[in-house]
Order: structure tokens, then C-alpha cells, then sequence
């Protein structure tokens, strides 16, 4: 039983599985997306985002840790020079996954693991409390009984009669 264990294993070994996620993330990193299976997109995000956090930092520390989760030193330099001063003011969420349905020949889920362009906007965090409405509705008048509806008054000049029409009479 696998109770209280991080992670998928993919049908696959240790070896195995850290190769296949350090060569995704080269891939990833040099050409900004990638099409693979479902599962696959979820830990490669995961990872991305732990990448893209210490090519933020910019030490040589953060440089070295980096350099071990990806093949070859043009992909650290892209990812410090170029990735993370992108991501500079953005709080996590570097990449996103889209959907793109059942794969041909096995039906396996895939997806498109993207990263986010720089132009776009971050979205203002706000707590459940400030994304609530506050009441500023005025409070509910109970009818008194003593007071009646007010009507119009059919003397008034500013009220214009109604028109008949002659056809339907």
C-alpha cells in the first residue's frame, strides 16, 4: 500500500522517472510548451514552478540546485536570464495546462503544458472577506398596516391619457 506517498509513479523506476521529468523540463524550458499525458503535465508543473522560484533567487547556490534538475547549461542560463526576471512580480503559477482530450491509438488524457506569456496580467489576490459584498442595501421597510399604497392621481396634467385604438373596438 502506497499510503501517505507523494507523487505518481508512472509505471516506471526511480532512475527512470527523474530522467524522463529532468528531460521534459529542458524541453519545457527551451520551447515553452509541451504536449504529453495528464499526469505527466501535473508533476512537470509542479517542478517548473520550484525551477522558476530559485532562478528567482539568482544565486550561485540557486544555480547550482538548478543545474541538477535540468540537461545542459543553455537551459539554466535561459532560465535565469530570461525566465525568471519574466516571472519577477508574479507570486507562483508559471506555466499552465490545457486540455486537449483523449490520444490517439491508447485513449490516454493528454495535455498542453504551457508557460505564461509576460504580458499577461496578474490577478489581484483578494480574501473571502474583501470578495464579499458588504450590505449596503438599505434595510427592509415592513408595511404598516395604518398606511395605504399610494395611487395616482388621475387629475394629474403631467399624465398623458391613454390612446385607443380605433380598430380594435
Amino acid at each position: 500500500m502506497r499510503h501517505r506517498k507523494f507523487g505518481k509513479r508512472l509505471n516506471m523506476g526511480v532512475a527512470h522517472r527523474k530522467a524522463m521529468i529532468r528531460n521534459m523540463l529542458t524541453a519545457l524550458i527551451e520551447h515553452e510548451e509541451i504536449q504529453t499525458t495528464d499526469t505527466r503535465c501535473k508533476m512537470l508543473k509542479r517542478e517548473f514552478d520550484r525551477l522558476v522560484t530559485l532562478g528567482k533567487k539568482g544565486t550561485v547556490h540557486a544555480r547550482r540546485l538548478a543545474a541538477t534538475k535540468v540537461f545542459g547549461r543553455e537551459a539554466v542560463l535561459k532560465l535565469f536570464d530570461e525566465l525568471a526576471p519574466r516571472y519577477d512580480g508574479r507570486p507562483g503559477g508559471y506555466s499552465r495546462i490545457y486540455k486537449l482530450g483523449p490520444r490517439r491509438g491508447d485513449g490516454a488524457p493528454v495535455s498542453l503544458i504551457r508557460l505564461i506569456p509576460d504580458d499577461e496580467a496578474i490577478p489581484e489576490r483578494t480574501s473571502k472577506k474583501a470578495a464579499a459584498p458588504e450590505a449596503d442595501v438599505a434595510p427592509a421597510v415592513e408595511a404598516d398596516p395604518s398606511r395605504e399604497p399610494a395611487t395616482e392621481d388621475p387629475a394629474d396634467p403631467s399624465r398623458e391619457p391613454a390612446t385607443v385604438d380605433s380598430d380594435t373596438e
